[in-house]
């Protein structure tokens, strides 16, 4: 219960920020710049903090995400450690399935054992297939009920043209996603386990006395990458998710079906180039930072603080930035008690006079209520209010 919790206001919380802003970026704040022209069979550019889509071609379109699937492995394996089902330090033992399966390993051995942290360093680094397929068995016995868990975090999080039949991303006909849920699974990550997202910027690995580079050769070539995942198959092509962050502002990048690796990562920066280029970010608010405070009547405190559940965030082109404001609409007084995250106010994010969102403030802290005597002179105060 306590992961499909987390789960659920994860996915509210990204429910909310889509209505609020919808998926792509306003009109009024598109940068005038075309995005690049690539080869790529999808792709996407995605603003980390709010979810807006910068440029994107046929983002929805199903298409073979080859070892992109690892990362909504990986995502579920984190997920399994932050409810305590599993433990980084966990020995999995290897299976001859593990041990046998294809395409670019670990080289793991049959019938030994490995902790869950090196199983997901040979996933993340290497790209271990029989890697993944051991972590699938020692979350969920077996790699179909481990797929049935993908698609079931899948869901929560809002993915859209995803179904996953296998930890390994090995072709499948039916096993399938898209260049913007894969961008979301990325965010969701990022979001949630930074201690572990650290992992996607590791350039190497040894295990077994075997070192393998880390095939995102975007970390090579760009300081401000950390991420995040390529893929390839002969019939999905050359597929990579990418993530940088420069000045406070993160985007993520998803090219799918490149013809060759050198060309995935080349797109893959020159969407980020453009991203970083003809936006700014913009910080609005901090949670658990007061924006305003409100007075109170009848509570132990005179004042509460009202913020955002959630850093706010903005995005605009750098001709705009000074033109994006928050406006605060929040009443006079209130009255005690009040619960920490109880709904007070609302902030409005304007362009000039134009209202882009709004979203709610909220109480940072509880009041409770004041003694018999504040409450009496409070009460003669608000007839005067």
């Amino acid at each position: 219960m306590k992961v499909k919790g987390c789960c659920l206001i994860l996915f509210l919380y990204l429910s909310l920020i889509r209505a609020l802003l919808a998926d792509e970026i306003p009109s009024d704040l598109k940068s005038t710049l075309p995005p690049p022209e690539l080869t790529a069979k999808t792709w996407i550019l995605m603003d980390y903090h709010t979810g807006w889509v910068l440029a994107s071609k046929d983002p929805d379109t199903p298409i073979e995400p080859a070892s992109l699937s690892k990362i909504m492995t990986t995502y579920v394996v984190f997920r399994e450690i932050k409810n305590g089902t599993i433990k980084l330090d966990d020995m999995v033992h290897i299976s001859k399935k593990a041990w046998k399966t294809g395409g670019s390993r670990m080289f793991i051995e049959v019938d030994t054992k490995v902790s869950v942290e090196d199983l997901l360093k040979g996933v993340i680094v290497q790209s271990g297939n029989d890697a993944a397929v051991a972590l699938a068995e020692h979350v969920a016995g077996s790699e179909e009920a481990f797929a049935g868990r993908m698609n079931e975090y899948g869901r929560k999080l809002g993915l859209s043209s995803s179904n996953f039949t296998n930890a390994t991303g090995l072709p499948h006909p039916e096993n399938l996603s898209s260049a913007r849920d894969l961008s979301l699974v990325t965010a969701a990550t990022i979001k949630e386990f930074p201690d572990y997202y650290k992992w996607y910027s590791q350039k190497e690995f040894t295990y077994n006395n075997i070192t393998q580079p880390n095939r995102n050769k975007l970390l090579y070539r760009d300081p401000s990458a950390d991420g995040v995942k390529t893929g390839y198959t002969k019939s999905a092509g050359y597929c990579l998710v990418g993530s940088a962050q420069r000045d406070g502002m993160r985007l993520i990048a998803s090219v799918t079906g490149t013809k060759s690796g050198g060309l995935r990562t080349r797109e893959v920066q020159a969407l980020l180039a453009y991203g970083f280029s003809s936006y700014k970010s913009i910080k609005l608010a901090e949670r658990g930072s007061a924006i305003d405070q409100i007075k109170v009547f009848m509570g132990d405190q005179k004042q509460v603080g009202i913020g955002v559940a959630e850093d706010l965030y903005f995005i605009a082109p750098p001709e705009q930035e000074n033109n994006i404001r928050a406006v605060v609409d929040a009443p006079p007084s209130t009255v005690a008690p009040l619960a920490a995250g109880q709904e007070l106010a609302s902030l409005s994010v304007m362009l000039g006079d134009k209202q882009l969102a709004q979203v709610p403030l909220s109480a940072i802290s509880a009041v409770g209520e004041g003694s018999w005597w504040e409450q009496a002179i409070d009460y003669v105060l608000l007839w005067f209010e």
